[in-house]
């Protein structure tokens, strides 16, 4: 299974459910309409990222607007806003390391985000890491 794949799908539910304000489960059950020949292994994974990112939302957008220095989080593009919500989802309830997921959001970035998406989330995750490690992250 590429787990690349899967946050990508993750992303595009992300995207779809902030547009059109449905709930997640409708969305995940149109996705996965739309997505049938997906793998199994794919399909539980993002469905995994895409319920977490959805599940303490106001908590992970309070990490990110903390880092996201004279930018209110409602003005940063759809795309690298869910990106970051799902780069921050991951940190807090998988077991990814870190960078791992940072590289991953760097890409996903650069492949549906603007010239700039990729340094941007770059840097505000690797300042949510360091953070999260610290053991500072402020409710």
């Amino acid at each position: 299974m590429s787990r690349r794949r899967a946050r990508e799908y993750a992303l595009q539910m992300l995207y779809q459910q902030e547009v059109t304000r449905d709930p997640g489960s409708l969305v995940e059950r149109s996705f996965w309409d739309a997505h049938a020949a997906a793998a199994a292994e794919a399909r539980s994974f993002a469905g995994s990222l895409f319920g977490k990112s959805l599940q303490d939302r106001s908590r992970i957008d309070g990490l990110i607007q903390r880092h996201c220095d004279n930018w209110e989080l409602r003005r940063i593009s759809a795309v690298d806003r869910n990106v970051l919500r799902m780069g921050v989802a991951e940190f807090l309830f998988l077991d990814t390391p870190k960078v791992v997921v940072i590289s991953e959001a760097i890409e996903i970035a650069r492949k549906f985000g603007t010239e700039r998406s990729a340094e941007f989330v770059n840097g505000i995750l690797d300042a949510i890491r360091k953070e999260l490690d610290a053991g500072r992250e402020a409710g």
